[in-house]
């Protein structure tokens, strides 16, 4: 019988491996995935990688019970941490992910060939929308005019029809990911359509209010999460039940990192839908979404800042406003030549 979406993603997988990766023959191409991955992805990806002449590793763990250095207690980290080591592409389909586990630190710190792609949570259905159906060529156009637009940038100004209203500035030399898909080059690769970005912590100041999801520990957000945010900091939390719950959560760990804002982002991929899972939601076309807690080093050389563990929350249809010049209004790319991309993208 033919599986769910079996042709579909038999072709996003080879293009993510050919066109995006640019897997060549003999490099070892380690997968890992645990007991909650989604099976048909990973052996789709192992199989379009031993096509392209690659040397596939497909290496399964039990599903930790928490994600980043939660999950240490549950992986076999230094034997994962080894084999990754010598590897040429780590694709991570985990549920549970070890992206900032002490098992990625290994892999990441110790070998500097390795072209690392996070694309934990991924799931057949996600994969052809997110990876088989887009217009790499386009997508990567219009995110590095957004990415330039952004980066030179010193003052943003972000808001949401849900309450959003918060204010920052940029450093002068400002470091950002550009995750356009292309994974052709060493280093930290995510899915397609997210531009990610470490303000001023101390300027940030205003209201965040996630209402698409907030993971972990919340998933789907029901009633908007509002946070109170002073000098970088969570100050208040307001809302219903999941406000309770969020905050308790990050409380527990007693580690005041838990409360600092990490990061920023821009979700750009039009092919992703709200769904619950981080990897998709974060990448919700026009959102704005926001990481508490360890920061990586890219963002915070050279060693990072090694909070207890990480969570990112979901601003939806936001508008956005660049040194006074806005961009992006609920939801609709309005700079001209953006806008012009978008269409072509098959986005309003």
């Amino acid at each position: 019988m033919t599986e769910y979406y079996e042709y579909e993603l038999g072709k996003a997988a080879k293009i993510l491996i050919n066109k995006l990766v640019k897997v060549k023959p003999g490099e070892v191409v380690a997968i890992t995935a645990d007991t909650g991955s989604d099976r048909r992805v990973v052996s789709a990806t192992a199989a379009a990688a031993f096509a392209a002449g690659g040397l596939p590793l497909v290496m399964t763990i039990a599903s930790p019970l928490g994600v980043g250095k939660e999950s240490d207690a549950m992986t076999p980290v230094k034997a994962l941490g080894a084999a990754l080591r010598e590897a040429d592409v780590w694709i991570e389909y985990n549920q549970q992910w070890l992206q900032y586990s002490t098992t990625y630190e290994i892999a990441t710190k110790g070998n500097k060939k390795l072209r690392y792609l996070c694309y934990v949570t991924m799931n057949a259905d996600m994969m052809t929308r997110v990876i088989g159906r887009i217009d790499h060529a386009t997508q990567k156009a219009f995110q590095i005019k957004l990415h330039d637009l952004t980066s030179a940038s010193r003052h943003m100004r972000i808001t949401t029809p849900a309450g959003t209203d918060v204010e920052f500035d940029n450093p002068s030399k400002v470091c950002m990911t550009n995750s356009y898909g292309y994974a052709d080059v060493p280093g930290q690769h995510l899915l397609a359509g997210q531009i990610g970005w470490r303000p001023v912590v101390e300027s940030i100041n205003g209201m965040i209010v996630f209402d698409g999801s907030i993971v972990p520990p919340i998933g789907l957000v029901k009633t908007p999460v509002k946070l109170h945010v002073k000098h970088g900091k969570v100050v208040r939390f307001e809302g219903g039940d999941e406000a309770l719950k969020y905050e308790s959560w990050l409380k527990s760990f007693k580690d005041p990192l838990m409360l600092t804002l990490a990061h920023a982002c821009y979700g750009v991929n039009p092919g992703a839908n709200l769904t619950g899972n981080i990897l998709e939601d974060e990448r919700v076309w026009a959102c704005t979404e926001w990481g508490l807690g360890y920061v990586g080093p890219f963002f915070a050389p050279p060693n990072g800042i090694p909070a207890s563990t990480h969570t990112d929350g979901i601003c939806l249809n936001s508008s956005v406003w660049l040194d006074g010049e806005q961009i992006l209004d609920r939801g609709r790319f309005i700079h001209p030549e953006l806008a012009k991309l978008a269409k072509k993208l098959g986005k309003k």
